[in-house]
C-alpha cells in the first residue's frame, strides 16, 4: 500500500505490475489501471467501514499480499538477471518515500492533539507518535491489547491505523534479506532461484499460517497486531508472484475470477466481523479474493472486472491512496472527540471523506510527488539519508520538547506537600483545611492509568503457587524478611488490585506479609455459571492454593456493581465461598464493591473541572442506597464486611475529585493516591469489628 513498488503512479511501480500480470493479461502493458483501481477501492473500503459502519473492512490484508506480490517480482527479477539487489541503496529509497507524508501526519496530529485533545490523552499520543514514526506501532498497540488498564479507553488513538504500516515496514526490511538468503544458497548450491524461493516462502507460509491459527484462537487482541501471524499473507501474495507465469487460464475463467474477487473482497467486512476474527485462516477470505483478481488480470473484455477497476475517478483516486490511508483515521478520532460523537453519522462521514480525500489529493501532488521524482536526492544515497533523518527530526525535535515539559509539570505536582492533597482525609472529622493556592489535583493525568500499586516482587518459595498461570499474576509485598506475624492474601479482579494499596499500609503498620493474586475481569468466588473459562480456572486455582496455604486473612471484593445503574448484588456464590474459607479457620475481608461509571472520571474533570455538576452523581443513580453486605454473614465471626461508599460518595454525592485527588483513575477503577488518603480509615473499620483482633 505504502511503497514506491506498489504505486503504479511511479515508473518502477508500473513496470513491476506489468510484468507480473503479463501472464495473466495476455501480455505487458505500459500501464495497468485496474491494479491502480484496486488500490482505490481497498483504501475506500478502509476508509467506508471506519467511518460509516465502525467495523473492519479486510482492506487492510488486500494491500498486504499486494506490497509482497510486487515486492517479490522485483527481487525475483533481478535474481533471475543476475543483477545485485542493492539492498542499502533500496531501503534508503523506500523510506525516503515513505516518511515525508508520515511526518505531516504525525505533525498534524499532535498539533490536533494539542488544540482538540485532553491531557489525559497526551501520554499515549506521545509513545504513539514514536512507535509510529519507528514502525513499531503493531507491538505497542499488541502490548496494549493484554493490559487490562489500557483496555479502557475513553477515546480511539488517532494513531491506531499505523499498525498496518509498521508490520509493512517490518516486511520491507525482512522481504529482502530473506531474498539476499536465497541468492546466496542459490549460488553456492547451484539452485534455480524461483523454485528456491517458491519453497522458502511456502515454509514461511506454513508456520505463520499454523501459528497465526492458533493465536487467534488463544490471544487474538494481540494477534492482531502480531507481525508472525501477519507473515503468511506476505507469503501469499510472494508465492502468487512466484507462480504467476505458470498459470493459463481462458479469458472466460480469468472474468469469472475477477468478479469473484470484486465481490468478496467487498462484502468480506459485511459478513465477517474481522476485528474479533482475524487474523487467522478467515483472512484467506481478503487475500483470496485479491488473488483471484490478480490471476484475473487484463481480460480486454467489457464485462471484466477489470473494467470495473479502471475507471477513471479511481484510477485517480489510486495515486492519492497512501495518503488518504495515513489522513482519514486521525480526521475522523480527532472529530469524534470535539464532537463527543461516538459515530460519524451520514452527513459528517461523507464530510470527513470529502476532506480527506481533498487533503490526500493536495498532499500527493505538493508534497510527496516532488520528493519521490526529485533526482537529486535520487543521485546519491547519502541524500535519501538525509532526508530521512529530517522527517524524523521535524517529528522527534517538537514531540521531546513536548515531552520535557509535560514531566516537569508532572514532577512539580509530585513535589507537593502531603497537605495539598489530602483526599478522603478531608471527610473527617477535624479536618482543617491546608491546601495551598493553586495546587493542582493529583494523580497527574498525564499518566493516570498506570496510579495503581505495584508490589515489590513476584511471590516466590512457599507462596509461589504450583498452578503456572497463576504464578504468573502472584506478587507480595510487606514484611518479606521472614519476620511476619501473619501471611495475608488479596484475591480477586482489578478492584481487589486496588484495594491491595491500602492492605499493604496495613501490612507495613503490622508487620505481615501480603500476596496478591488477581484474576483481571474475574469475579472471585463466583459460581461457575455464566464465567469465561479462564475465570472459572481462576477461581479454582486461587481457591485451592488459599486453602492449602492457609493464610491468617484474604481480602477481596464482596459484591458487583453496575455502570451508572442502582443495580448491585453480592457476588453469586460468595455466601458458599466465604463458608468455605472460614470452616478452614481463614478469616475472610469482603470489601463493598465502587460505583461504576459510564464517563471516564478524570476526563470529564479534564473537561469540564473538578466541581462540574457533569462529573457527579447521587448514591442512587450508580449504587443502591442499602448495601448487599448489610445482614449478610452476622454469625459468622471470621467474616469482615467492609463498605467505604460514604468515602466515595460524601453526603450521597459521587464525587470525581475529593479534598484535590483524582478518585478514580478511568470509568470505575479508584487511584492509589485515593486509596492511600483511605487505608487509614480503612483499618480503622476493620479493627474496630468484633474478632478482628484474634482472628
Amino acid at each position: 500500500m505504502s511503497i514506491e513498488m506498489l504505486d503504479p503512479s511511479t515508473t518502477r511501480g508500473r513496470r513491476a505490475a506489468e510484468v507480473q500480470t503479463g501472464a495473466a493479461s495476455g501480455g505487458q502493458r505500459k500501464f495497468l489501471p485496474e491494479v491502480q483501481g484496486l488500490r482505490a477501492v481497498a483504501v475506500l473500503m478502509v476508509v467506508a467501514y471506519h467511518i460509516w459502519f465502525g467495523r473492519i473492512s479486510g482492506g487492510v490484508d488486500i494491500f498486504l499480499l499486494i506490497s509482497a506480490f510486487l515486492l517479490t517480482g522485483q527481487f525475483t527479477r533481478k535474481l533471475e538477471a543476475g543483477r545485485a539487489l542493492e539492498l542499502p541503496k533500496y531501503w534508503a529509497h523506500l523510506f525516503k518515500r515513505l516518511l515525508p507524508l508520515i511526518t505531516v501526519t504525525l505533525l498534524a496530529t499532535l498539533a490536533a492533539t494539542y488544540l482538540f485533545l485532553p491531557s489525559l490523552a497526551w501520554k499515549g499520543i506521545f509513545d504513539q507518535t514514536w512507535a509510529s514514526m519507528l514502525y513499531y506501532q503493531n507491538w505497542f498497540l499488541a502490548a496494549e491489547s493484554v493490559d487490562y488498564y489500557a483496555s479502557d479507553h475513553s477515546m480511539a488513538s488517532p494513531l491506531q491505523h499505523f499498525w498496518s504500516l509498521s508490520i509493512q515496514g517490518q516486511i520491507f526490511i525482512l522481504w529482502p534479506l530473506i531474498f539476499a538468503a536465497a541468492a546466496l544458497v542459490a549460488r553456492r548450491g547451484r539452485l534455480k532461484i524461483r523454485p528456491l524461493l517458491i519453497y522458502l516462502f511456502g515454509a514461511v507460509f506454513t508456520v505463520s499460517f499454523i501459528f497465526s491459527v492458533v493465536t487467534t484462537r488463544t490471544n487474538q487482541s494481540f494477534a492482531y497486531f502480531d507481525t508472525r501471524t501477519r507473515l503468511w499473507e506476505f507469503a501469499l501474495g510472494s508465492l502468487l508472484a512466484l507462480i504467476l507465469p505458470a498459470l493459463k487460464f481462458t479469458r472466460t475463467t480469468r472474468i469469472v475470477l475477477g468478479w469473484l474477487g470484486v465481490v468478496a473482497m467487498l462484502s468480506c467486512g459485511l459478513i465477517l466481523q474481522v476485528g474479533q476474527q482475524f487474523p487467522g485462516y478467515v483472512a484467506l477470505w481478503p487475500t483470496l479474493a485479491t488473488a483471484c483478481i490478480t490471476v484475473a488480470g487484463f481480460t480486454d473484455s467489457r464485462i471484466g472486472a477489470d473494467r470495473f477497476l479502471s475507471w477513471k475517478p479511481l484510477v485517480k483516486l489510486g495515486d492519492s491512496s497512501y495518503a488518504l490511508y495515513l489522513f482519514h483515521w486521525p480526521a475522523l478520532v480527532i472529530f469524534l472527540v470535539v464532537t463527543g460523537r461516538d459515530h460519524a453519522g451520514p452527513k459528517a462521514g461523507l464530510a470527513i471523506v470529502v476532506v480527506s480525500i481533498m487533503a490526500a489529493i493536495l498532499a500527493t501532488k505538493w508534497i510527496d510527488a516532488p520528493l519521490r521524482r526529485n533526482k537529486w536526492i535520487e543521485q546519491k544515497r547519502r541524500r535519501a539519508v538525509t532526508a530521512m533523518a529530517i522527517c524524523i527530526a521535524l517529528v522527534a525535535g517538537p514531540l521531546v520538547g513536548w515531552q520535557a515539559h509535560v514531566k516537569a509539570e508532572t514532577a512539580a505536582a509530585g513535589r507537593q506537600v502531603p497537605t495539598d492533597n489530602p483526599g478522603a482525609l478531608t471527610l473527617l472529622p477535624g479536618y482543617v483545611d491546608r491546601i495551598s493556592s493553586g495546587a493542582v489535583v493529583l494523580p497527574a493525568l498525564d499518566n493516570i492509568i498506570k496510579d495503581f500499586p505495584t508490589f515489590a516482587g513476584s511471590c516466590e518459595g512457599e507462596s509461589r503457587p504450583a498452578a503456572e498461570a497463576l504464578a504468573k499474576n502472584c506478587t507480595q509485598d510487606g514484611v518479606l524478611d521472614g519476620t511476619q506475624t501473619q501471611t495475608v492474601v488479596v484475591v480477586g479482579n482489578s478492584h481487589a488490585d486496588h484495594l491491595s494499596g491500602a492492605v499493604r499500609s496495613m501490612a507495613v503498620a503490622n508487620n505481615w506479609k501480603v500476596v496478591k493474586i488477581l484474576g483481571l475481569g474475574c469475579v472471585f468466588g463466583a459460581d461457575a455459571s455464566g464465567q469465561e473459562e479462564r475465570c472459572k480456572t481462576f477461581n479454582q486455582e486461587a481457591t485451592d492454593y488459599i486453602l492449602a496455604t492457609k493464610p491468617q486473612r484474604i481480602f477481596t471484593i464482596a459484591s458487583r456493581t453496575t455502570e451508572s445503574t442502582p443495580g448491585e448484588a453480592l457476588v453469586p456464590g460468595f455466601d458458599k465461598t466465604v463458608k468455605q474459607f472460614t470452616d478452614a479457620g481463614i478469616g475472610v475481608v469482603g470489601v463493598r464493591d465502587n460505583p461504576r461509571f459510564k464517563i471516564n472520571m478524570p476526563w470529564c474533570v479534564n473537561n469540564n473541572g473538578a466541581d462540574a455538576a457533569e462529573c457527579e452523581f447521587t448514591v442512587g443513580q450508580v449504587m443502591p442506597a442499602v448495601s448487599p453486605l448489610k445482614g449478610f454473614a452476622e454469625g459468622n465471626p471470621k467474616f469482615f464486611p467492609v463498605d467505604m461508599t460514604d468515602m466515595l460518595c460524601p453526603r450521597g454525592v459521587c464525587k470525581a475529585v475529593i479534598g484535590n485527588v483524582h478518585v478514580y483513575i478511568d470509568k470505575n477503577h479508584i487511584s492509589q493516591t485515593y486509596w492511600n488518603t483511605m487505608a487509614a480509615e480503612f483499618a480503622k473499620r476493620l479493627s474496630s469489628q468484633k474478632g478482628w483482633a484474634v482472628s
